[in-house]
Order: structure tokens, then C-alpha cells, then sequence
């Protein structure tokens, strides 16, 4: 049996956040969900906690930890709205809007699904969000000068405008400008 090399990853830098937000066919942006509205959520752990910490963000439920990553439908300690939580495959959510309420579609099928994260959103996960995409490296290099030279080049204004530009509204930038 092969032995599996051993990594100590860390984080480099940030990079953007794709935002997990919720759709609707029914609603409307600054409509209020309803009470007893059916939410669908991704099945997969990582955009299941990361919807319903959306939902707790914006005061709609409420679960155990607001800060824990790995927060799933049975960490929901009050649901004072009775929302029916759904949990779908998130590939085929938007195709299931028709029979919900409203859903936590990510940036990437919500794009592929002709909707804009810009405008389209009810409720829009917001830049301060966990779920920022990162650059990690072995911890042995984080002084590599590649590494600096990349992280300039990645944060560059030209490619923060870039991001800006090619998908305006639809992803936030991971760091500050």
C-alpha cells in the first residue's frame, strides 16, 4: 500500500466570492418570503450550511452556530416561519423553482439558469461571507517571491476590474482594493 504524501496547506491570499443566493419565480426582489414557504437548499454538506447560514444571516431562522460551516437542517433551533427546507441536488434546483417558493441557487448554475445575481436575487449572500475562494499553498512556501508576484497579479486592479466588468454584480472581489 502506497503511503500518502502529508501537505500542511495554508492560506495564501483571497481570491472572489461566487455568492450563494436565493431565487424565486414568485417572489420579487424586496418581497418577503412568506410563511410557510417550501426553500429549497443544495443536498451537498458545503452549500446546504452555507444556504442556511444565509437564512439565519437575514434573520429567517435561526440555527446553532451562525459561523459554523458544517451547519446542516437538523442545527436549526428556531423556525419561526415554518418554512418547509428542501434539499435538492444543486445542479437541479433551478429547474425546480416552478415547485418552490424560493431556493439558494450558486452564482454558476444561477448563470446557467438565465438568472443575474446582480438583479434577479430576493436575498444575496454579501462579501463578508465564509465561503471566499482562497489560494492555498504548503505552508513551507508561503515566502516563495512566485507566490507574492502571483498574489499582485490575481489583485491587481486590472483584474479586479476584469472581474468587475465580466460579471458585474454577479461575484465580489476576495479582497480589498
Amino acid at each position: 500500500m502506497k503511503k500518502e504524501p502529508k501537505f500542511k496547506l495554508a492560506k495564501a491570499f483571497n481570491t472572489a466570492l461566487f455568492p450563494i443566493n436565493i431565487y424565486s419565480k414568485k417572489l420579487k426582489p424586496g418581497d418577503k418570503i412568506p410563511d410557510g414557504a417550501k426553500i429549497g437548499i443544495p443536498n451537498d454538506p458545503t452549500n446546504g450550511g452555507r444556504s442556511l447560514l444565509l437564512l439565519a444571516a437575514n434573520n429567517l431562522i435561526k440555527v446553532k452556530d451562525p459561523k459554523d460551516i458544517t451547519t446542516t437542517v437538523q442545527d436549526i433551533t428556531d423556525n419561526p416561519h415554518k418554512f418547509e427546507i428542501v434539499e435538492l441536488e444543486a445542479a437541479a434546483i433551478p429547474r425546480s423553482l416552478d415547485d418552490l417558493t424560493c431556493a439558494a441557487i450558486n452564482t454558476t448554475y444561477a448563470l446557467n439558469a438565465g438568472l443575474n445575481p446582480a438583479k434577479d436575487p430576493i436575498v444575496k449572500e454579501t462579501a463578508d461571507s465564509l465561503y471566499v475562494n482562497i489560494v492555498a499553498v504548503q505552508e513551507k512556501d508561503l515566502n516563495d517571491p512566485r507566490l507574492k508576484l502571483f498574489r499582485e497579479a490575481y489583485q491587481s486592479k486590472e483584474n479586479g476590474d476584469f472581474i468587475k466588468t465580466k460579471f458585474p454584480g454577479s461575484v465580489y472581489l476576495g479582497w480589498k482594493e
